[in-house]
């Protein structure tokens, strides 16, 4: 099982004792019945043109962080494991300004008005000024902070990996209230970007839920279940949402893996449709369709009404994908070697093709018209334009 190893299983030893990586699951030496799939030649229809590219530290670091990057107006801020955090200019490159946060950064970067929000892997949550990395304030959590704290000027809002949704004073950063969800025996090392709609909080959690809590008050206004754990191993009963959601409207459309996509109704938490699916990528949304990368190299285009499949891509077999990406005409993802694809959103082909970093990249990539940024595992911050083949 490459891509769940890769991942790194974890066992809650208790509430108080904390996390440790489970040993002994996989042996180098076993058959692997998931090798990744050969690639083929395709004819290639879109050209991927590299406009430029500027390093940020060390990227994901060794702990295998998703940091994610953010573009706010014509303005990229990114951060890496080592603890820098950078805003670049998204239409030449040039670096605005740069801070080193002197502690590890695991999750990031989120954004409100003229703050950014950033994660140490000490359990911190951090605001800082959009406009030269200044540090606002800080807060102490209990547990690491594996993806970005979102704001609404209000409140900000932290998802740690010991399962807690937290809400912050947004001026002082104090803690208003701490939502703690079931963690399960096993998880997988990460945890989805929590987002803020309306007056709630929304979350999806390791034990399969998406819960939406009011900011204001700290109360559950309702809870949507994803996936229910199956089997008789602790492996196989991991649901674990990961990924990150999308939102259209009022439609929320949340993974989770051995479980399925869900479309919810953000208003009611009413499920209004679903498919099976594993995937710890996440969600895109575009040309109607709702794209989701399996766990088995699937990428599978689903109507957003709720009708069935619009298409399937099989050729990209357990190369480990990132989260699809809409660009112009086409769904982006890239794979475990670095390779970005292409596909049509009207059926799925693989119409372009280019090698972006041979470390790969596991953060979520950012459309903006026809411009793709990506950043990769080992820090490069990269533009890349889709430009249609004479």
């Amino acid at each position: 099982m490459r891509s769940l190893s890769r991942l790194i299983l974890i066992a809650l030893l208790s509430l108080t004792a904390g996390c440790s990586t489970v040993k002994g699951w996989f042996s180098d030496d076993d058959l692997d019945p998931r090798e990744p799939v050969q690639l083929q030649k395709i004819n290639e229809q879109v050209k991927l043109k590299s406009r430029w590219s500027r390093g940020v530290g060390d990227g994901q670091g060794e702990g295998l962080y998703k940091i994610n990057p953010v573009l706010v107006d014509n303005t990229l801020f990114a951060a890496s494991a080592e603890g820098d955090v950078a805003a670049v200019d998204a239409e030449t490159g040039r670096v605005k300004w740069k801070r080193d946060m002197d502690l590890a950064l695991s999750g990031g970067v989120g954004h409100y008005g003229g703050s950014i929000f950033v994660g140490a892997s000490e359990g911190l949550v951090m605001r800082l000024s959009a406009d030269n990395g200044d540090e606002i304030w800080r807060t102490a959590v209990s547990g690491e902070v594996l993806s970005a704290p979102q704001g609404n000027g209000q409140y900000v809002i932290a998802q740690t990996y010991d399962g807690k949704l937290m809400g912050f004073d947004y001026e002082t950063g104090e803690i208003r209230w701490t939502y703690t969800s079931d963690v399960p025996v096993l998880t997988l090392r990460g945890t989805g970007t929590p987002m803020i709609i309306g007056d709630n909080a929304v979350a999806g959690f390791a034990d399969g839920k998406v819960v939406a809590i009011n900011v204001r008050s700290g109360n559950v206004a309702w809870e949507a279940r994803v996936a229910i754990p199956q089997g008789t191993s602790e492996i196989e009963r991991i649901v674990d949402i990961d990924g990150s959601m999308a939102l259209q409207g009022s439609e929320l459309y949340v993974a989770s893996y051995q479980g399925r996509v869900v479309a919810i109704d953000t208003r009611s938490g009413r499920r209004m449709w679903q498919r099976n699916v594993s995937s710890v990528s996440g969600v895109g949304v575009g040309f109607g369709n709702v794209y989701v990368a399996d766990d088995d190299g699937t990428v599978s285009g689903f109507l957003r009404n709720g009708q069935g499949v619009r298409w399937q891509n099989i050729e990209l077999g357990f190369r480990e994908l990132s989260r699809p990406t809409p660009v112009n005409s086409y769904v982006a993802v890239v794979d475990f070697e670095g390779y970005l694809h292409l596909l049509s959103q009207v059926d799925g082909t693989i119409v372009g093709r280019t090698k972006v970093d041979s470390a790969g990249a596991r953060a979520d990539m950012i459309s903006s018209g026809n411009r793709l940024f990506i950043y990769s595992n080992d820090g490069a911050l990269k533009a890349y334009d889709v430009e249609t083949r004479n």
